[in-house]
């Protein structure tokens, strides 16, 4: 379809003459070939196949990071931190510091557009003394960040359904089995619509991007009409420090977390890069927009919420667990409309994980095809049928299904592991973010037009800035920015809600990240250091 819209755009222009099928064709074949050899630039060779164009990866980028899904499901620990007014404020930096981040990543993105994604680039990125092993732990991080995605998604769409079953059951009596239980039937549509039905994911994710900003209308418009309207002092002027902080700016960085829950996932794209026409410039379109998007329905629905909260006591003692459903409850008074209106988010946390688990299952098999995972010989193996690669799916799936059974015996525990999503996944950013403003301030990057043909942008070769980038001065100051903004925020989600701290209210993600980060050291000097070698060059060329 992307091919045939272009080649209808350069009949239009009297670039193609002739019968249209042809010219359809010609461009297939002109696209492919310039994917193929931007590929073999980076020193691999295509293997999986190229589905997705600009408006369906934006889909899969929008819905994958469900923002203003995100935002009802999450606002309480922003409200018990920070209060309303912090809830807003605190959305709008965090807003703005993703923006900031992934225009950063996605100048990574556009000069090397693999599946490794972060740590293909530091790899490239690094002084050689270092690259291996920076890139090696980022790596890590990565999976692992993208490991307890999975497993958050399946997790909040299954304890979203017990809630639905809560509120339109009151007798119900949610347990914590019931919860895993439904986690696993999660998974399970994922992985069918992942594997069974494969060659449709683009056109699922299109869709769902309808839905997604339908379902936004669908809900907002009748939370704002039906529900109790609070003052614009109570929502824009009201701080509150909940977690019993010396002091209310602390108060407001702690509850900074609900709001970057709500982000999380935007470099999904990154790592599906290497089945997106033209990579090179789709995907940082595609992810920019998409958080642009998601941004502004996050902070509409932010807000609408915010205004419409009514009694939130009444909220809190909900016996759905999420107060978003009370607050649907009340205002539309029934029960009917408020489990129709949290459907829709529940449908829409579902379809998330259909993104997340192909995100970390592209992740696994890109990290295990440049020998960084264990059995790597075995996850790096592609489906020659669905060109989808079948035992990453597998095993992303398998170790989500037995995480979830640490649900059963303790949601705390199960939490704090799935916190990893944002500490795994920002630390790589800061990484790969701190080399690159490394290279640019040293003149490490050049311009295609003044390199050579050959290998670029990846381990050993040459830096060269792809076509999508902030030039100059400009590019210097938002990679700054984007740097300050991943320390803080790294520096905060370490911390616990509540203070005095107890064993109970403790936020034990340090522990699970450090867990990690440890065991992949480990891996790296016993086994990984002697096959380890950075993105294995697979296809040689000429310098």
């Amino acid at each position: 379809m992307r091919a045939h819209g272009e080649a209808q755009e350069l009949k239009a222009m009297g670039v193609i003459e002739g019968p249209q099928p042809y010219a359809t064709l010609e461009v297939d074949q002109m696209s492919d070939n310039r994917d193929r050899d931007e590929l073999a630039r980076l020193g691999k060779k295509p293997v999986l196949r190229r589905n997705f164009g600009f408006m369906s990866i934006l889909g899969f980028s929008c819905t994958v990071l469900i923002t203003w899904e995100g935002s009802l499901i999450l606002f309480l620990s922003g409200l018990q931190n920070g209060g309303p007014a912090g809830v807003i404020y605190g959305f709008i930096l965090i807003w703005m510091g993703n923006l900031s981040v992934f225009s950063v990543l996605s100048e990574l993105a556009s000069m090397a557009p693999t599946s490794g994604g972060q740590y293909h680039w530091v790899s490239m990125l690094a002084p050689r003394s270092c690259a291996k092993f920076l890139s090696y732990i980022t790596g890590w991080l990565t999976v692992g960040g993208w490991q307890a995605a999975v497993a958050s998604g399946g997790f909040l769409t299954g304890t979203l359904i017990q809630g639905l079953i809560a509120l339109t059951v009151p007798s119900y009596n949610p347990k914590s089995w019931h919860g895993t239980l439904l986690f696993w039937a999660v998974i399970f549509f994922a992985v069918f619509i992942n594997t069974i039905v494969s060659s449709l994911l683009p056109k699922f994710e299109g869709l769902i991007l309808i839905l997604h900003i339908i379902g936004f209308f669908a809900i907002l418009i009748p939370l704002v009409y039906l529900g109790p309207h609070g003052s614009a002092d109570e929502v824009f002027t009201t701080f509150l420090n909940g977690g019993g902080w010396p002091t209310q700016g602390l108060s407001f960085f702690v509850g900074l977390i609900g709001n970057v829950f709500a982000f999380v996932g935007a470099d999904g794209a990154f790592h599906m890069a290497e089945e997106i026409h033209n990579p090179s410039v789709v995907m940082p379109r595609s992810i920019i927009l998409s958080i642009i998007i998601n941004g502004s329905l996050g902070f509409g629905m932010t807000i609408a919420l915010l205004f419409c909260l009514g009694d939130i006591d009444a909220a809190l003692q909900s016996n759905t667990g999420f107060p978003f459903m009370e607050v649907f409850r009340s205002a539309t008074n029934s029960v009917g409309g408020a489990a129709t209106m949290a459907a829709v988010v529940t449908i829409l946390a579902l379809c998330a994980t259909v993104g997340i688990l192909a995100s970390t299952s592209r992740m696994f098999w890109s990290f295990a095809r440049d020998r960084g995972l264990p059995f790597w010989r075995t996850l790096q193996r592609v489906d020659s049928r669905t060109t989808v690669p079948l035992w990453a799916v597998a095993v992303t799936t398998v170790i989500a299904c037995l995480l979830a059974l640490i649900n059963i015996g303790s949601a705390a525990a199960f939490n704090n592991i799935i916190s990893l999503s944002v500490a795994g996944l920002y630390s790589s950013y800061l990484i790969a973010t701190s080399l690159f403003l490394y290279r640019r301030c040293t003149g490490g990057v050049k311009l295609s037009s003044d390199s050579p043909t050959g290998l670029a942008n990846t381990a050993g070769a040459r830096l060269v800035w792809g076509p999508w980038r902030l030039p100059g001065v400009l590019g210097i100051i938002n990679n700054v920015f984007a740097c300050i903004y991943l320390i803080v925020i790294l520096f905060f989600i370490f911390w616990p809600p509540v203070t005095p701290t107890t064993a109970k209210t403790m936020n034990y993600s340090s522990l699970v990240t450090g867990t990690v980060v440890i065991f992949s050291i480990a891996y790296y000097f016993l086994f990984a250091k002697k096959e380890y070698m950075g993105p294995v060059v697979e296809v040689e060329q000429d310098k």
